[in-house]
């Protein structure tokens, strides 16, 4: 009797050893399938801060240069955030390939099954999710255009608001640009007359 429980026992641990060991090759293929979305979340990484950078960038230029010295300036920024993007995308994404097996997949392998596993990779593999991946870009595309044309009656009037704002508080902190026309008062304000 004892020794059918040690065999029981010892059955059952080389059976959880070998769904673990299948549940960490479904894990791998999952991931082999997730790569082209982790390289994404790598390029976002890179792109995020010069984009940010080039929004910043393009203020200072307005308001600090003048109009014959913005374009020049503006290309040599330009071409530097080009390299910075060139050189660190790949830096990243190779980051991002090596650790995604040690952050997400210990995740998917303790919060799903091996069925579930099966059933995932199965998706991801399948020529509907393949064809709706490709289709990804045209529809958001199609969408990005379809919102931008219905929002900006709404949206305009507030960005052309804001940026008068904007100005009126910089105004007086930063002074005149260089060979640029001192900032006009908000057309609002300029509509009300003169103070009494």
């Amino acid at each position: 009797m004892r020794r059918l429980m040690i065999a029981a026992l010892l059955a059952g641990a080389a059976l959880a050893h070998a769904q673990n060991g299948n549940k960490k090759e479904l894990v791998q293929r999952l991931l082999v399938l997730q790569q082209p979305g982790i390289e994404q979340v790598a390029r976002g990484l890179v792109e995020r801060p010069a984009l940010q950078m080039m929004q910043q960038v393009g203020l200072v230029l307005q308001q600090k240069f003048a109009p014959d010295r913005r374009e020049t300036v503006g290309k040599e920024i330009e071409a530097e955030i080009k390299k910075y993007i060139e050189e660190s995308v790949p830096l990243v994404r190779e980051r991002a390939i090596k650790l995604a097996p040690t952050t997400i997949g210990p995740i998917l392998e303790e919060k799903f099954s091996e069925d579930e596993l099966k059933q995932l990779i199965a998706w991801f593999d399948s020529p509907v999710n393949r064809k709706y991946q490709q289709l990804g870009p045209e529809m958001q595309t199609a969408f990005v255009q379809k919102l931008v044309t219905d929002a900006r009656p709404v949206v305009d009037p507030k960005i052309q608001a804001l940026e008068g704002k904007i100005r009126t508080i910089l105004a007086p902190a930063a002074g005149p640009a260089s060979g640029a026309a001192p900032a006009r008062a908000p057309a609002a304000s300029a509509a009300k007359g003169p103070a009494k």
